[in-house]
């Protein structure tokens, strides 16, 4: 472990971890916009207001399991210190911006994950990783698209059912009024997700620096800077991702909009409760491409579909390979 930073210099490092949130809000607005947006329920300025408020006041309805675990449960917090976090942000960061200027839904938490991972195995090698940890969430990459696509797909075949003697003009009124509250809902999944994985990032700094004692915790300020961070990322949109999310991965109804969201909702709801750092993107994604495969399959624009997933296979080696030559550069020049 590096000796005890100083002030200025610890408050550059949670700068740029704020810096990260951010551009995750910013990078992932579209998670929960896309389908509000792209259904024509909110113009795209009010949506954002919408998604940043119910994003910034989820820490008051989840726990800080997520948090936690990213803090102690993916690499060692023994292995941590000040360059370790710089480069796993340096490698979450850059990997960020690269996907955001091509337009591609990536996802910024195992973007963060790759830069943890990579960093901690440039300092320690394999021994830093906590692969029990690691494991769950290697896991949820697979299982948080599926699960939010097969919610989805169930969802579309429920509300088809109970709407079959309902006129197609009065089931979009009501799909476009009970999209304000699925798209709340999934706002506050999204916020209670992403941003716990940044406070889970400061707070193994605090605590690897000795300034949370001999128990690892999150102090309530991070909780507070972290949501307003990812708040102000989302205000600010993502609108290259929206029209990616919303209109070329199949064409949204109302009711898909809706059936889309709940499903993702829930599954963030889920994975949030038990700790699980999932992506948001991955998630709502999958929603997606269910509400449109529940039409047919030709509904889904496969093509797009499968460059997104290209994306999620590369995301964590890529962001660990930037995360480790940071790494490596930094200690060079010390």
């Amino acid at each position: 472990m590096d000796a005890t930073l100083g002030l200025p210099v610890l408050t550059i490092l949670i700068a740029v971890a704020l810096l990260f949130d951010f551009l995750n809000g910013l990078h992932d607005a579209a998670n929960s916009i896309a389908t509000i947006v792209s259904t024509r329920v909110l113009r795209p300025q009010y949506a954002v207001f919408w998604a940043a408020f119910f994003n910034f006041v989820a820490f008051a309805v989840f726990g800080l399991h997520v948090a936690n675990t990213i803090g102690t449960g993916i690499i060692d917090p023994e292995v941590v210190d000040a360059t370790v976090i710089f480069a796993a942000l340096v490698g979450a960061i850059v990997w960020n911006v690269i996907t955001w200027g091509l337009g591609i839904p990536s996802s910024s938490s195992h973007a963060l994950i790759g830069g943890l991972v990579g960093a901690g195995m440039a300092k320690a090698g394999i021994s830093a990783a906590v692969w029990s940890g690691l494991s769950k969430t290697l896991l949820a990459i697979v299982l948080s698209p599926l699960v939010g696509f097969l919610l989805a797909l169930v969802l579309v075949a429920i509300v088809s059912w109970l709407s079959v003697r309902s006129t197609p003009f009065a089931v979009d009124r009501a799909f476009r009024i009970l999209q304000f509250a699925s798209a709340s809902l999934y706002s506050l999944g999204h916020g209670g997700n992403d941003a716990q994985k940044t406070m889970g990032i400061i707070a193994v700094l605090l605590y690897s620096q000795g300034h949370l004692g001999d128990t690892f915790e999150i102090p309530f300020w991070v909780v507070l800077a972290c949501q307003s961070a990812m708040a102000l990322g989302t205000l600010m949109g993502g609108w290259r991702i929206v029209r990616t999310m919303g209109l070329r991965i199949t064409k949204l109804t109302p009711m898909q909009g809706f059936c889309a969201e709940t499903g993702g909702a829930a599954t963030l709801f889920m994975a949030t409760y038990l700790g699980v750092p999932v992506s948001t993107t991955h998630t709502i994604t999958g929603a997606i491409v269910g509400v449109g495969a529940a039409r047919r399959l030709s509904a889904v624009r496969w093509n797009v579909a499968s460059s997104i997933v290209y994306a999620w296979v590369i995301t964590i080696p890529a962001s660990a390979a930037v995360a480790a030559a940071t790494y490596w550069i930094v200690q060079v020049l010390k």
